[in-house]
């Protein structure tokens, strides 16, 4: 894949990184000779099935510091969301940006062509406390465990008088968490039947947006557990992440909460 190999080689030129990890190897990528203090995972192309299509799409990243005295280069990875110093992704779409959140917050950028620089467009971004958008491909509501089903149907029918949430899903990560942060409401691809353990991988997607969307205010969950505090045991181990604004995220607990 042109996209992967494009980011093996520039985080090898960079001399920062001593091993990497991509959805894309089977294993982790050793760069031979750096003595780099960080380590980095990532997904080269997140909704690359939208290509043909001309869909938005992007690239996932996360970032910690290399661990000490580990028994094997995977093991450097083994480490919780909260432990990471830096994630972000990139979108490629009407125009390219770049969102980079830090341990003190998070900033969008969008590429300049004319100067080939990206520029600070979307300071200190705050994703809203509760949204009016709900993300999650419906394709698989037979196969939704009982949480999911009630949350969706009350978005679509609420019995509390206030109004329906509308439905937006591209199919492309990148592009439905970058709606959600920016307007806020909920992005969902939660475990279901099909998926017990969930679909998309905790390294490379759900790990780095779950440290943007909180170090934004919002919340990042499995239904049953903060996304943050899942300690990988392997490199392309599988979650569900419900991720978005706080109060929208905490009614689909309070849901798996009841069901328990």
């Amino acid at each position: 894949v042109l996209s992967n190999d494009v980011f093996i080689n520039a985080i090898q030129s960079s001399l920062t990184v001593s091993v990497m990890a991509s959805e894309e190897n089977e294993t982790v990528i050793v760069v031979d000779g750096s003595q780099g203090k960080y380590i980095i995972a990532f997904d080269p192309l997140d909704g690359s099935s939208n290509i043909d299509a001309n869909v938005s799409i992007g690239s996932i990243f996360g970032i910690w510091k290399a661990r000490e005295n580990v028994n094997s280069d995977e093991e450097h990875f083994f480490q919780s969301g909260r432990e990471m110093i830096a994630a972000g992704y990139c979108m490629y779409g009407s125009s390219t940006q770049m969102v980079i959140a830090t341990t003190d917050d998070v900033n969008g950028f969008t590429l300049d062509p004319s100067v080939g620089e990206f520029i600070l467009t979307h300071p200190k971004i705050q994703i809203p406390n509760k949204g009016k958008i709900y993300s999650i491909n419906e394709g698989n509501a037979e196969t939704w465990d009982e949480p999911i089903k009630e949350y969706v149907a009350n978005k679509k029918k609420p019995t509390d008088g206030s109004k329906p949430f509308s439905l937006r899903y591209v199919g492309s990560m990148v592009a439905d968490v970058h709606r959600t942060l920016l307007y806020g409401g909920i992005f969902m691809y939660p475990a279901d039947k099909k998926s017990p353990n969930g679909k998309l991988r905790l390294l490379y997607e759900c790990a780095p947006m779950g440290f943007v969307i909180e170090k934004a205010g919002g919340l990042a969950s499995t239904g049953k557990g903060r996304i943050l505090d899942v300690l990988p045991t392997n490199i392309h181990q599988r979650v569900p992440i419900i991720v978005g604004s706080t109060l929208d995220v905490e009614e689909v607990e309070a849901l798996f909460a009841k069901h328990s």
